[in-house]
C-alpha cells in the first residue's frame, strides 16, 4: 500500500486515520464535502476512476446519538447507504483491490449475547432507536463480503465500538454520549449549576475506544493478507453510563450532583464487543480510558479557545 483515500478525513475517525497514515509515510488522498459529495454516485465514480488509490477507507458517515438517530432515521439510512454503495461499487469499477469499510457495534442485535461475537449478526432484532443507521452499516458490510466472494477483491470491514477522541462533535442534542457529557459537565462547572441530569436510568453498560486506537487497528487489518470479512474493534471492557458520567465529572472537575431521568430512553442495555478475533491477529487497544478522557477534555477546551469546537 502506497497511497490511500480516506473518506471523511475531517471527522473524528477520519482525522485519526490521517494522523496514522502520515506516521506510516503513506500518500494520502482526501476530498472535502464541497469537493466531493459522497452521496452523488456519478461524482464518486469519476473521482475514484481519475485518482485510482491503492486502498480506500470508508470512514465517512452520517453519525449521531440516540436523539439524532430517533429524529432523523430517513436521513441516516439514505446518506449512509449512498456513501457505502457509491464508494464500494466505485472502487470496483476503478479497479481498486482493497477497501476497508468502517461500521459500528450497533449492527448487532439489541439483545445480542454478551460480549457480542461477530457471528451474532442478523440473529435477532436491532435496537429500534438506531435501526436505520445499523441497517445501512450492515448493508455496507455485506456488500464488502459479497464483492470479495464474487469479484475476488479484498474488501473487508471493521466494526468499532463507541468512539471518542480529538475533534469530536459536541452538539447538545446530536452528539454521542462522551462529548455530550463533557460539554454538559463543563458548562455546569462554569455556571455553578448544582446538578446535571443524564438521560435514562444510568444502568446501561457501554464500551469506549479512543480513535487513535481504532486508527492503529485499521492499518493493522490492512496489513493482513487474509483479514476476516468483518471484525470487532474494541477494548473488551465496559462501564455503566452513570459510572461514565461520574468519571467525566471528575475529569472536568465538576463537583455537583448527578441525577438520572428514567423517562428518557436507555437504548441497548449492554453493548460489549467480543474482541477475541482481532486479538488473535495480534492487535489490542492501548489507551487507558481515563488517560484518553483527559486528553479529550483538553481537546474540547482547546477547540473552545480557538473557536473551532463543533458545537
Amino acid at each position: 500500500m502506497q497511497n490511500v483515500f480516506i473518506s471523511g478525513h475531517r471527522g473524528m475517525v477520519g482525522s485519526a486515520l490521517v494522523r496514522k497514515a502520515e506516521s506510516l509515510g503513506l500518500d494520502i488522498l482526501t476530498a472535502t464535502r464541497a469537493e466531493l459529495d459522497l452521496t452523488d454516485q456519478a461524482a464518486v465514480f469519476s473521482f475514484l476512476e481519475k485518482n485510482k488509490p491503492d486502498t480506500v477507507i470508508i470512514a465517512a458517515a452520517k453519525v449521531g446519538g440516540i436523539h439524532a438517530n430517533s429524529t432523523y432515521p430517513a436521513d441516516f439510512i439514505y446518506e449512509n447507504l449512498a456513501i457505502a454503495s457509491n464508494l464500494i461499487e466505485g472502487s470496483r469499477r476503478a479497479g481498486i483491490s482493497r477497501v476497508l469499510f468502517l461500521g459500528s457495534s450497533c449492527i448487532y442485535p439489541k439483545l445480542a449475547p454478551q460480549p457480542m461475537p461477530e457471528d451474532c449478526l442478523l440473529t435477532s432484532p436491532l435496537e429500534i432507536t438506531n435501526e436505520a443507521y445499523a441497517i445501512a452499516k450492515i448493508a455496507g458490510l455485506k456488500m464488502c463480503q459479497h464483492y470479495r466472494a464474487q469479484h475476488g477483491l479484498l474488501y473487508h470491514s471493521a466494526m468499532p465500538t463507541n468512539l471518542y477522541g480529538p475533534g469530536d462533535n459536541y452538539h447538545p442534542e446530536n452528539s454521542h454520549v462522551i462529548p455530550a457529557l463533557i460539554r454538559r459537565f463543563h458548562e455546569a462547572k462554569t455556571s455553578g449549576a448544582p446538578s446535571v441530569t443524564i438521560w435514562g436510568t444510568g444502568t446501561p453498560c457501554r464500551e469506549f475506544l479512543h480513535t487513535d486506537d481504532l486508527a492503529e487497528a485499521c492499518f493493522h487489518l490492512l496489513s493482513l493478507e487474509n483479514p476476516p470479512d468483518w471484525v470487532n474493534v474494541g477494548t473488551g471492557t465496559d462501564l455503566t453510563i452513570l459510572d461514565l458520567a461520574k468519571t467525566i465529572a471528575k475529569t472536568v472537575g465538576y463537583e455537583g450532583e448527578i441525577l438520572t431521568d428514567p423517562s428518557k430512553p436507555d437504548g441497548t442495555p449492554k453493548k460489549l464487543m467480543d474482541v477475541s478475533v482481532i486479538a488473535a491477529t495480534g492487535w489490542s487497544a492501548k489507551t487507558p480510558f481515563e488517560t484518553g478522557l483527559a486528553a479529550a477534555y483538553q481537546d474540547f477546551l482547546s477547540s473552545l479557545e480557538s473557536g473551532k469546537a463543533r458545537l
